[in-house]
């Protein structure tokens, strides 16, 4: 590897109320993946906007090969060489994949955009990238994984020598995140520099030669090199203290059948559901993307209608045709996608808190009341530890964690008898997590029946009682904690042509 190309240094960005980064330094060289990771709200979203002109520094430096830089814009930090890959990809699903690879800069001729080059440059990029999209197609057809890909393309359309990737395997498969680590990895060959941010610990360790951990908006500590560093010793310098099971799982009993699924089918499946969940119990669902669980969640909640079956609560049929149905049977859902299902990102933390349950603070049941709403909400988020300035806050300022902690205050305020999460540590990072777990547990404590659903394996088995494992559209086993291992749910979630090939579940 070659001297430093990227420098921060002293680093420092405040906000109203808040200082963002303070007083950060560290560098990356040629050729070396240096992972950026820390809690949420530790600083590594506003470094990377730092980065990519979105925000100036109010102290310190940037420097590229030996250069200070003074980005004022975004257009300036691509045109010195910075493309910033964000977790929500930065493309318009109307146009064509050459016209998004080449937005902002089309090749024309006489003012005419020049097609025959534009698709031709865009073909070259993507070939580069060992892929075969055609450049005419419409970016909305494409397949996340492929639309990642063009992303990728655009930083080298605009011959980006640093390179920032945000949670880039969130949506992924496995297959596709493996192609992209090889893409990663001819990137590095290439002596490009590359920051990666990521909660999924495992990641850092395949995919990254370094590693920059943030705590609070400080430099926690950094690493020149992986070799040696174990998971545990990274999870202790992001969160600042020792966890060696962040799962804590507490067993508990149960009571008498809440929630019974009795032949449940709609859209997303291929045979009927039916399954039920005792009051304090935890049942987890595991597939591989595309295996029905979030479709089934749906259905239970009436986001989808159902088209046979039955679902009931304490042994009353409560089949919903609607949220507001379910609700009011005590069946409530964390989505899957939070930003576009769960929160209304420009209101506030006490709109998102009281948005669903207005009637219980209502006066005559029209008359918004002000005064309870906040008392409702600071009673909630103080329960909860929502990390907020105020209740008036934009609920999009906040971090992923404190937005799925916001998500639960708000069925807090309803009579639940049953919760539904879906991937309800999603974007979130690993002390933030175990935060979510403990809350999962105090509701299970209560007497509410919890189905959770999860891609990450090591969760469905650190939090659950009981797992239900589906595959293609039908809940195909179900496994007592005590039988549950990693090995045969793998078995029971891949197709039987898949076989052996356990990684496509990871």
């Amino acid at each position: 590897m070659e001297s430093a190309y990227l420098q921060f240094d002293s680093v420092s960005k405040r906000f109203p109320g808040v200082l963002a980064l303070d007083n950060v330094s560290f560098t990356a060289r040629e050729g070396e993946a240096r992972a950026l990771i820390g809690e949420n709200g530790a600083g590594k979203s506003t470094l990377l906007k730092v980065l990519s002109g979105v925000h100036p520094p109010n102290e310190g430096r940037i420097l590229l090969d030996g250069r200070e830089q003074n980005f004022r814009s975004t257009a300036a930090a691509i045109k010195a060489g910075v493309a910033v890959i964000y977790q929500e990809l930065q493309l318009v699903n109307e146009l064509s994949v050459a016209e998004n690879l080449y937005l902002g800069h089309l090749p024309n001729r006489g003012g005419w955009v020049n097609r025959k080059t534009l698709n031709h440059n865009a073909e070259k990029y993507l070939a580069e990238l060992g892929e075969s999209i055609d450049p005419k197609a419409r970016l909305g057809s494409l397949s996340i994984g492929q639309r990642q890909m063009v992303e990728i393309a655009k930083s080298l359309a605009r011959d980006a020598k640093v390179i920032a990737f945000d949670e880039p395997t969130s949506s992924l498969s496995a297959r596709e995140t493996d192609r992209l680590f090889a893409v990663i990895e001819q990137l590095k060959q290439q002596g490009r520099v590359i920051l990666y941010v990521s909660h999924r610990l495992e990641e850092i360790f395949e995919v990254c030669d370094s590693a920059t951990v943030l705590r609070d908006g400080r430099l926690a500590h950094t690493y020149d090199s992986l070799e040696g560093v174990n998971r545990d010793e990274l999870v202790t310098r992001m969160v600042g203290r020792s966890i060696e099971d962040i799962f804590h799982y507490q067993p508990r009993p149960v009571g008498e059948k809440v929630l019974e699924v009795a032949d449940l089918n709609g859209p997303g499946l291929t045979q009927p559901a039916s399954f039920s969940v005792r009051a304090g119990e935890i049942v987890g669902f595991f597939g591989l993307v595309g295996a029905g669980r979030t479709e089934l969640l749906k259905l239970i909640f009436g986001a989808t209608k159902s088209e046979t079956g039955q679902v009931f609560v304490d042994g009353q049929d409560v089949t919903p045709s609607g949220p507001r149905e379910a609700i009011r049977a005590g069946i409530v859902l964390c989505p899957e996608d939070r930003k576009k299902e769960g929160i209304v990102p420009i209101l506030s933390v006490t709109d998102n808190v009281n948005i669903s349950g207005r009637r219980h603070f209502s006066p005559l049941g029209f008359f918004i009341s002000e005064s309870r709403e906040r008392t409702n909400a600071r009673k909630h988020v103080d329960r909860l530890a929502v990390r907020t300035p105020s209740l008036s806050q934009l609920l999009e300022n906040l971090s992923g964690g404190n937005q799925q902690k916001v998500v639960l205050a708000r069925w807090l305020s309803e009579r639940i008898r049953v919760i539904l999460l879906d991937e309800p540590t999603r974007g979130i990072d690993v002390g933030a997590k175990s935060e979510i777990y403990s809350i999962i547990y105090e509701l299970a404590q209560a007497g509410i029946a919890v189905v959770a659903v999860s891609s990450e394996l090591p969760e469905v088995l650190g939090i659950s009682d009981r797992i239900c494992v589906m595959r293609e559209g039908a809940i195909v086993a179900e496994l007592p904690r005590s039988e549950a291992t990693q090995e045969n749910i793998l078995s029971q979630a891949l197709p039987a042509n898949a076989q052996g090939h356990a990684s496509e579940a990871v």
